[in-house]
């Protein structure tokens, strides 16, 4: 039976909230979550949000993938590829790929796939009470979701290796000296912080944050020749948007642009 709620999505002022509502397992994901997550997503990239706040109900962010098989022969007739390509990888190419900022709101543990969901966020908000751990390898896994991609370009592929090899936890402190999160800070204030940015965020120029998304994204695979050239061409939406228009009429007239996303 599917259990009511698992996902909460809400939108309002243009910043849409996406919640894993499952705080009795502190948020870990089932098959069923997973694909709601993938479809949230889906829907985000193309309704009139303009940005996505990913996060967890209660004390938790995501403790990971909840473990459902119970003994050999399910683990023997689980066809993990196909679960990973089918429910798994969607999910993140979708946040990569949409071109809207998206948030991660971390309080409490970002496990395993948790983790590598919160790092495939373009920004990491943390509560000083979170931690962060690839901890795959603690019951015989290697990571998913796309962590040997995102966290060697973020910390660099000794420490990735020994987060992966260890399964350690680090807490946010350490998290964010190493580069791997933007911001943490006090738990009380971590609402006040994610919601002042997503609504600066929402406030941006869209068509330029959207070309900012896909160009980093771009400059991951890109040489700087490529890198050059796709800025050249991409800035061509930008500089004919009325937004930039608007931008350089505010500058001269000394006071804050009012962006339309158009």
């Amino acid at each position: 039976m599917s259990e009511p709620g698992k996902l909460l999505v809400s939108l309002e002022n243009g910043i849409k909230r996406i919640t894993i509502n499952r705080p009795e397992r502190r948020n870990a994901v089932d098959h069923e979550t997973i694909a709601l997550l993938a479809a949230a997503f889906r829907e985000a990239a193309e309704d009139e949000s303009r940005v996505i706040i990913l996060t967890g109900a209660g004390e938790a962010f995501c403790a990971g993938a909840d473990l459902v098989v119970t003994g050999a022969g399910d683990i023997a007739n689980f066809d993990v590829t196909a679960s990973l390509r089918e429910r798994t990888n969607p999910t993140i190419l979708a946040m990569r790929s949409m071109p809207k900022p998206v948030i991660a709101r971390v309080r409490g543990a970002a496990v395993g796939l948790g983790c590598n969901y919160a790092l495939a966020c373009d920004m990491i908000v943390a509560s000083a009470d979170a931690v962060f751990s690839q901890a795959f390898v603690k019951i015989g896994l290697m990571p998913d979701g796309g962590g040997t991609f995102f966290l060697p370009r973020l910390i660099g592929y000794a420490r990735a290796f020994e987060m992966m090899a260890t399964g350690d936890l680090i807490d946010a402190s350490e998290a964010f000296s190493i580069g791997m999160i933007n911001r943490v800070v006090a738990p009380e204030e971590l609402d006040a912080t994610v919601d002042a940015l997503a609504a600066r965020l929402a406030r941006g120029p869209a068509i330029a944050l959207a070309r900012v998304k896909a160009g980093l994204n771009h400059g991951l695979r890109a040489d700087l020749a490529d890198a050059l050239d796709y800025e050249a061409v991409n800035q061509d939406p930008c500089f004919h948007s009325a937004d930039f228009l608007e931008g350089v009429t505010a500058f001269l007239e000394k006071r804050k642009p009012a962006f339309t996303g158009k």
